[in-house]
């Protein structure tokens, strides 16, 4: 008896917050997700970077061995200012020298990096000045960005996901949440061709270096916003037409920015998305629960002020009232 009690109290006090474990579950998820992705990566990359290594030190061996007049710490003093240039998208290679990283298209390209986020970190500032404006821009910039791309995706959708799904579901009756799915899928279908399939096979055909694995790489890390910076566009020292194809990125990556987000709107409309969400939520008070609570408190107190009445009643000690002298026991 008493193991079926506590059974049954466990059940209730799980039931009770089952919000709480799936949130619950769902930490221990991502925290899984995560340590899988380190794995991955990890066993991975870790082996490329050590041949990276070896490479580099014979490189540097053989280097030291030919140029005997060259010590090496005056080696590793010229390779690490190298470095330092580089990490501000400076080269000290000649076939590098002739692009300039803050004309104004690579300026233009740099600030909508910076207010969509994506950061690429080829491209940096190099005076304080410059840091400092980037920092007052940013704090501005990317609210505005945020409200200017809520404002379009809310009005895109309308047309592009609200309306079509509603017509079609008035007008052959067909159930709105498959309806809904369908087209969610043909959206995501007709996003991904024009904004990462296409452009990956223009980018590969243009920029020497990259084959279509690496171009589709390029689209999907900058259209997601994670901008590595390992590739980026527009770089090579023979690129034709270079102010041009960089305001054409430009173009592109704010473009793809709002197909993404209005792909990912459409997503979370669906009603089998949004129950799924409502699992790991906590759950709102509803005003008919306020109310059903307002209501028993309000049965409670009359309950209790009822139950008191009789007893009131018995417990009176008042005199009685007198209608005439004679009533009175103490006169005699």
């Amino acid at each position: 008896m008493l193991q079926s009690l506590t059974s049954n109290s466990c059940v209730r006090l799980i039931q009770s917050h089952k919000s709480t474990w799936y949130f619950l579950f769902l930490v221990l998820g991502y925290l899984l997700y995560l340590i899988f992705g380190a794995v991955v990566f990890s066993s991975v990359e870790l082996p490329y970077e050590d041949l990276l290594r070896q490479e580099l030190r014979k490189i540097k061996k053989q280097f030291l061995q030919d140029n005997k007049c060259l010590s090496e710490e005056r080696l590793e003093e010229f390779l690490e200012k190298a470095l330092e240039a580089s990490n501000y998208g400076v080269s000290i290679l000649q076939n590098a020298s002739t692009n300039w990283n803050w004309d104004f298209t690579s300026a233009l390209f740099f600030a909508s990096t910076v207010l969509s986020t994506t950061g690429y970190g080829h491209t940096a500032p190099l005076s304080d000045g410059g840091k400092a404006f980037c920092i007052v821009y940013s704090v501005i910039g990317i609210p505005f960005t945020l409200l200017f791309l809520t404002a379009v995706v809310q009005r895109i959708m309308v047309f592009s996901t609200r309306r079509p799904v509603m017509y079609v579901h008035t007008r052959w009756g067909v159930s709105k949440p498959l309806v809904a799915a369908v087209h969610a899928a043909l959206l995501a279908v007709l996003a991904a061709s024009c904004f990462f399939l296409i452009p990956a096979a223009i980018f590969s055909a243009l920029e020497e270096n990259w084959n279509f694995l690496e171009s589709f790489y390029f689209c999907f890390i900058s259209l997601s916003t994670i901008g590595l910076g390992d590739y980026v566009p527009g770089e090579a020292f023979n690129q034709r037409f270079r102010e041009l194809y960089k305001v054409g990125i430009t173009v592109y990556l704010l473009l793809g920015l709002i197909v993404m987000l209005v792909v990912l709107e459409t997503f979370c409309e669906l009603q089998q998305l949004k129950q799924l969400r409502k699992m790991f939520y906590l759950k709102k008070e509803k005003p008919q629960d306020r109310l059903a609570i307002l209501e028993h408190d309000h049965l409670s107190f009359t309950s209790v002020s009822q139950g008191s009445a009789p007893r009131s009643h018995k417990l009176d000690f008042s005199a009685p009232v007198l209608t005439s002298p004679c009533d009175d026991p103490m006169i005699g």
